[in-house]
């Protein structure tokens, strides 16, 4: 029988995405066996997560509290013409780490998902639409996972932004149906970007 403490432990870590049962009672079990100061740098490293960061005031990257505007958005070096957009800060960080994209960005922070009871009020549409019209944008890049739900997103910010008179183009077909971006290689998102089509 496992102790309530590693049961509501297990519990915790099923909620991350992609951890089962199995994975949550393995992690578990080996925090279980860390040495007291281990355990504490990573409760606080959780903890941290949430109290020491914040959204980037212009384009919703995750930043550390101390700053209210990212790099990339206060870069003189990045192309202010282009907006990348992303699902979440995680999809954002691998394209940087393909090291081809040279605009900016913007998260939305999620997908319209009438099944999930998601709707484009519920994501950061509305900013986008605000810096493309306030701003000089030439060019909108939809970097979405190609599935329903990105497909149906990207489409949908393609019709709000066509009154802007704005190009707007979404990643090439390098990228498969449902991959994410976390376990797509560099050089592919890389390619995706290089290669993207108009909506």
């Amino acid at each position: 029988m496992s102790s309530k403490a590693m049961t509501a432990l297990i519990e915790s870590l099923m909620k991350l995405p992609g951890v089962g049962a199995k994975t949550a009672a393995r992690l578990a079990y080996h925090i279980v066996e860390m040495k007291n100061d281990d355990v504490e740098n990573l409760a606080a490293a959780i903890k941290n997560i949430k109290t020491e960061t914040h959204s980037c005031a212009i384009c919703f990257n995750t930043i550390d509290k101390s700053y209210d505007i990212c790099e990339i958005c206060s870069s003189e070096k990045r192309d202010g013409q282009t907006i990348c957009v992303v699902k979440d800060a995680k999809d954002l960080d691998a394209i940087e780490r393909a090291g081809f994209y040279t605009g900016k960005y913007h998260v939305t922070g999620g997908l319209i998902s009438p099944m999930a009871g998601i709707t484009q009020e519920d994501i950061r549409l509305k900013e986008l639409v605000e810096r493309v019209y306030s701003n000089d944008i030439h060019e909108v890049i939809i970097a979405f996972e190609p599935n329903v739900e990105g497909t149906a997103t990207a489409h949908f910010i393609a019709k709000l932004l066509k009154p802007a008179n704005v190009k707007v183009t979404k990643l090439a077909q390098g990228m498969s149906v449902g991959a994410d971006f976390a376990g797509t290689d560099s050089i592919t998102i890389a390619k995706a970007i290089e290669n993207r089509v108009p909506i």
